[in-house]
């Protein structure tokens, strides 16, 4: 069952892009620099302009609010955005079984922003995203940032997410160890096209 459907998609220089991302699924995407993953994943997200049609559940983009679309097609950047002075009033809902998922202290809700580091940040945004139960997640190098021990977790709440949601998961990653435990289609992007990693 489709959860989201790319339709002749275009941004700058990549397309026409048609892909499918079914329930449960991790769709894996890799590509050198510059060739555009991350635009890829804002335009599905609806935050860059784009032409062509980006399908959730069916639902055209274009006839669902930006900021509705949004928290159900969650994108997780590389650098995160915090916009409040303490972490957590970032968070609508208790996240301590999260937290501990992706061993973080619960007293970590009550620091300023300011004083985490750069892997704290980046496991909270994704914390973050998923309190808004998101249908599709679209991870833009989720654990680039982060130590082994770290990056595990945070695959491994990923994975149980998108079990526990039946969310359809769009993961830009160069880790092939990754890309073996989650992904059930590796693609790459050559040439401005989406093609199977095996080809590119």
């Amino acid at each position: 069952m489709a959860v989201l459907r790319l339709e002749k998609l275009r941004i700058r220089n990549l397309g026409p892009v048609d892909l499918v991302v079914g329930h449960k699924e991790c769709v894996c995407l890799s590509g050198a620099s510059g060739t555009g993953k991350t635009s890829l994943l804002r335009a599905v997200a609806d935050l860059d302009p784009h032409d062509g049609r980006v399908y959730l559940d069916e639902t055209d983009s274009r006839q669902v609010e930006p900021a509705t679309w949004r928290r159900e097609v969650a994108m997780l950047p590389e650098r995160s955005q915090w916009w409040r002075d303490t972490v957590g009033e970032h968070f609508v809902t208790h996240a301590d079984a999260g937290l501990s998922q992706l061993d973080l202290d619960a007293r970590i809700m009550h620091r300023p922003v300011s004083s985490l580091s750069a892997g704290e940040r980046h496991r909270l945004a994704l914390l973050r995203m998923l309190g808004n139960e998101p249908k599709v997640l679209l991870l833009d190098e989720p654990t680039g940032s982060l130590d082994e021990a770290s990056a595990s977790r945070v695959v491994a709440l990923v994975a149980r997410y998108r079990e526990s949601a039946g969310a359809a998961v769009l993961w830009v990653t160069h880790n092939l160890a990754q890309v073996a435990r989650m992904s059930d289609r590796h693609l790459s992007i050559s040439g401005g096209r989406l093609v199977s990693a095996s080809r590119s």
